[in-house]
């Protein structure tokens, strides 16, 4: 293994006869080196997509959700209520009650989902890093107020400044109503807004928060509620948690974590940056053919330095360790070259924001990154059975040069 390693080194380092062969090394660990500097820095960017989406989600949805699995609402147990709050870890249960509504501001209309929640539901989500106007609060001097994206604000003109203007909320009546007036088949109350919040797209144009009691006058829910939202002591006792919450409530009941209740959108995010890293390391096998072609040539330019090997007495398999650790070398020091570059440009990136969106009122002003060394470990990985699968075919064929002779 030394032997072969050192003639290997040798042959790497050593300037060839023909120098068409030198060319085709730079451009094998050129084809090396981009590859795996464009894999790095995709994988980066999936990484922090996926972590900036956690991040923004986690804004407004609670470590723990319980819904019900068939129907949308179920009926509350106040026992079975008391029986969660008093599970080890649980900090914060919150009721609500979530459904569609049609909002109405001055003489506009927009189709909204309206969530109303229970007194602490300021202690479930810190939102004050969104507050874009106006404040947290729910109840304003006991006084109900609602918190609306600033999507909707904009879309309707809403100013809530102005006290001569309220929001109105329709929601269907659960009975029916044989008058022909299309008004009357609908709930009507009104609120003021309180506060604007900017979270997420999806959250800030259809999102809005009302206190739990001005919903459920709404909606007519009762005491039915759409789902519990339970946040948890520390992040660690979340699966804890989950499991006990499980076992105390059925099978009638399903009990997400934060990931389930955002499976779809994550599993998106995985399987683009699966099908990414797919195309590059077929990218990367691609590039790789050069080092095939490099170590056919070099087979054909070393016949007599093997033939000399042979005559040492060197077997086959100290010819074939030779080319095989001279495509190693080659692959190896492209893929540092790519991996150091991608690794750099990657930090860069995190730290500096050097490739901004490009948007205006964009929620980030940078593409975000974020770096995952389980990543670098598996694209060196990948990079090390493409080279041996590649060196495999000429290192096999340098054995047989000789004895076809």
């Amino acid at each position: 293994m030394k032997t072969a390693f050192y003639i290997a080194k040798r042959y790497f380092f050593s300037k060839k006869k023909q120098n068409f062969i030198n060319i085709i090394s730079y451009i094998s660990m050129v084809g090396v080196a981009v590859g795996t500097m464009a894999l790095i820095i995709a994988m980066s960017f999936f990484n922090g997509l996926e972590e900036m989406t956690k991040t923004l989600y986690y804004a407004y949805n609670p470590d723990i959700k319980i819904t019900i699995k068939k129907g949308k609402s179920f009926q509350i147990d106040s026992l079975i209520l008391l029986k969660i709050k008093q599970l080890q870890n649980v900090k914060v249960l919150t009721e609500v009650v979530e459904d569609n509504a049609l909002l109405r501001y001055d003489d506009q209309y927009l189709a909204v989902n309206v969530k109303g929640v229970s007194k602490n539901f300021d202690q479930q989500y810190d939102l004050s890093a969104h507050l874009v106007t106006g404040n947290l609060a729910i109840w304003q001097r006991e006084t109900p107020v609602a918190l609306l994206g600033i999507g909707i604000q904009s879309m309707l003109n809403i100013n809530i400044q102005n006290p001569l203007k309220a929001l109105v909320f329709w929601y269907p009546k659960k009975q029916a109503t044989s008058s022909l007036d299309p008004s009357k088949a609908f709930v009507q109350q009104s609120i003021w807004a309180g506060g604007v919040l900017s979270i997420e797209p999806q959250f800030d144009q259809s999102q809005v928060i009302l206190p739990l009691e001005f919903a459920n006058e709404l909606m007519s829910y009762g005491k039915r509620r759409t789902s519990l939202e339970i946040k948890v002591s520390e992040n660690q006792y979340v699966s804890e948690v989950q499991d006990n919450l499980k076992a105390l409530l059925g099978e009638k009941f399903a009990v997400k974590n934060f990931d389930e209740q955002q499976e779809n959108y994550l599993r998106a995010i995985k399987i683009e940056r699966l099908f990414v890293f797919g195309t590059f390391a077929i990218i990367l096998i691609i590039a790789s053919f050069n080092i095939f072609f490099f170590l056919t040539m070099l087979v054909i330019e070393k016949q007599k330095d093997i033939g000399t090997l042979i005559a040492l007495g060197a077997r086959a398999n100290l010819i074939r360790q030779v080319f095989l650790w001279e495509g190693t070398l080659l692959a190896f020091v492209g893929t540092f070259i790519g991996v150091s570059i991608g690794l750099i440009f990657s930090f860069l990136q995190q730290e500096f924001g050097l490739i901004g969106m490009g948007i205006e009122d964009a929620i980030l002003s940078a593409y975000p990154v974020k770096v995952v060394w389980t990543d670098v470990i598996l694209v060196c990985i990948l990079m090390f059975f493409i080279t041996l699968g590649t060196a495999f075919i000429p290192a096999q064929n340098a054995t047989k040069v000789i004895w076809q002779k």
